[in-house]
């Protein structure tokens, strides 16, 4: 196993389950990959690297089968999964309950019940069929309703549905984390599936950070007899010790660095033409007090969005899309010492922040957009910067550099347009089978793509186990 990103993990354990002997490599000095908590401001601040809030976690049928209330891992509970002001003191909510946050809707709050409840009633059902290879038959009625509305572009759904300000844009923030423009196919999925998983779990994080939840995995997968080695990079097989199958938790391209002249020259050109979205830039502060919002209803909420009106968030991804810094950037802000005060010394604080941003950005660019951010907050929050007791700032550069995965700081593996979510990383009813003998990959860049789940690695390994082994 190549990469110890929760999907190399996941498949690390499902073939570890059947008894097979698994050595997993990973090329840091830490496991996790995206999924890592780290020190990146101060000694004692625990930041997340990538992925925080984990509702996919807390539901996916990889972790159900996990003993992680027995390894150590507890689940921390924001009183408000969204926040989404539109001044200090004007705050659209996405509730736990659909009834409460349908009537901030006015008359679009049937509509959005409508749209919202099935799918939350369902969701068990939904989730095995979303969740696992995108080229299948349909199994139950629930999918293929999630199917018709998850194709149309959010701007489509936003127009039949929804007629209130209010609606639009509490949906928009939620559509932009697809980073696409709003008017392309499949940005309606967040909206199906952030939204409902926001009613059956409030977004959730790890307490103690993610980190917590690679480490409980760890250990699961040493008590399976699998073994670690840190500080293990990987640039061609003979890093590889003899193996009959060999599962990578890496981007396309790395694959194809790795196996070179191996490869047909078809699936070498497909690797090659897949395509990574826009990066972010992410901003993380040690504060010497929770973010001072004037909104109670902010100080609430693990999550708030910064980014105006629906027209403003569309207008600022559409330009991300086509390579232009936002004047002024949608930014997605988490604030998780407020529910976990354990990240960090007593009475202090740590929140992040991020926006997407063109892969060409430039150092003054970065700085220039940092500095954007901060004022954003210290808007809606006055004194915030007076609380920061240091500052990290990684751009898409920085972040590749701590994990390879994240290409040009793409956090969803991959562009999810209408093809890349069907060939993802090629068009196959088997996507993780790499046509080289006992070759397999199971990263974000596979389905069902980016989140905090395990499924690429457990259905790789299930493939793994049917192909290789023979033992399916």
């Amino acid at each position: 196993m190549v990469g110890s990103g929760p999907n190399g993990l996941a498949a690390a354990i499902t073939l570890a389950r059947r008894g097979l002997r698994v050595l997993l490599l990973e090329a840091s000095d830490h496991l996790g990959g995206a999924a890592a908590s780290l020190q990146l401001t101060l000694p004692g601040f625990t930041h997340d690297l990538g992925a925080a809030v984990l509702p996919l976690a807390f539901t996916s049928p990889f972790f159900l089968e996990m003993p992680l209330r027995d390894l150590g891992v507890e689940w921390v509970y924001p009183d408000v999964p969204l926040a989404h002001p539109l001044g200090p003191r004007e705050v659209l909510l996405l509730h736990e309950s659909i009834q409460e946050t349908a009537i901030q809707f006015g008359d679009d709050g049937a509509r959005y019940s409508r749209l919202i409840s099935p799918l939350v009633s369902e969701w068990p059902g939904l989730a095995r069929d979303l969740l696992a290879p995108a080229i299948k038959i349909p199994r139950t009625l629930s999918y293929i309703r999630f199917g018709v509305h998850a194709l149309l572009p959010f701007s489509v759904l936003a127009d039949a549905l929804f007629s209130t300000s209010h609606a639009r844009t509490l949906l928009a923030g939620v559509a932009a984390h697809w980073a696409m423009p709003l008017t392309r196919p499949l940005t309606s999925v967040p909206i199906l599936l952030l939204c409902t998983l926001a009613h059956i779990t409030r977004w959730p994080m790890a307490r103690g950070g993610t980190g917590r939840l690679i480490e409980a995995m760890a250990a699961y997968f040493r008590d399976l007899g699998g073994v670690v080695q840190l500080s293990a990079p990987v640039h061609s097989l003979s890093d590889i010790p003899p193996a009959k199958a060999v599962l990578f938790d890496l981007a396309p391209r790395q694959v194809v660095d790795i196996l070179g002249d191996r490869l047909p020259s078809g699936y070498r050109r497909a690797c090659a033409r897949y395509r990574h979205g826009p990066g972010v830039l992410k901003l993380d502060w040690a504060l010497s007090a929770p973010i001072p919002w004037i909104s109670e209803a902010c100080r609430s909420a693990g999550t708030v969005h910064l980014g105006g009106t629906f027209e403003e968030i569309a207008d600022t991804e559409r330009s991300v899309w086509e390579g232009h810094v936002p004047s002024r950037p949608f930014v997605i802000l988490n604030q998780p010492s407020v529910f976990d005060p354990g990240r960090c010394p007593g009475g202090y604080h740590t929140a992040w922040a991020y926006c997407h941003v063109p892969v060409s950005i430039t150092n003054k660019e970065v700085e220039y957009l940092a500095n954007r951010i901060e004022s954003a907050i210290e808007e809606l929050a006055p004194g915030f910067r007076d609380t920061i007791l240091a500052r990290s700032v990684l751009a898409p550069t920085d972040l590749e550099y701590l994990d390879s995965n994240l290409v040009a700081g793409d956090l969803t593996g991959g562009v999810l347009d209408l093809w890349q979510v069907l060939a993802r990383p090629v068009l196959s009813h088997v996507p993780y089978k790499i046509p080289v003998s006992g070759m397999y990959i199971c990263s974000s860049s596979t389905p069902p793509g980016p989140g905090v789940h395990g499924m690429c690695g457990y259905w790789a390994a299930r493939s793994a186990l049917r192909y290789t082994f023979h033992m399916e």
